[in-house]
């Protein structure tokens, strides 16, 4: 596992990651990184008082939404409103 500079933060390569995806510790959570890290399929995983973790799991889910078919209990969840599904939708703030 690679540990990452706080300071400066340089990815591996995503081959560098072991068997579930972990592929580097450390680093910050700052715009910059988190977009060089997103557009790269790697995303954080962190709690207070702990490092961050990064990880590019190997198969990724993606989901296709134009071909997505939604079960009719998912659809029940859906419109109960007990949770909103937005795409693509204010980037920059949850950023």
């Amino acid at each position: 596992m690679i540990e990452l500079d706080v300071h400066n933060p340089r990815f591996p390569p995503l081959s560098a990651a072991d068997a579930d995806g972990l592929l580097a510790v450390g680093g910050n959570l700052e715009v910059e990184t988190l977009c060089e890290a997103y557009k790269n399929g790697i995303f954080p995983w962190y709690e207070d008082g702990q490092p961050v973790l990064w990880w590019s799991p190997n198969p990724r889910l993606v989901l296709l939404s134009n071909g997505m078919r939604v079960s009719r209990s998912l659809n029940k969840v859906i419109q109960s409103h007990f949770t909103d599904i937005r795409l693509n939708h204010n980037f920059a703030a949850v950023i």
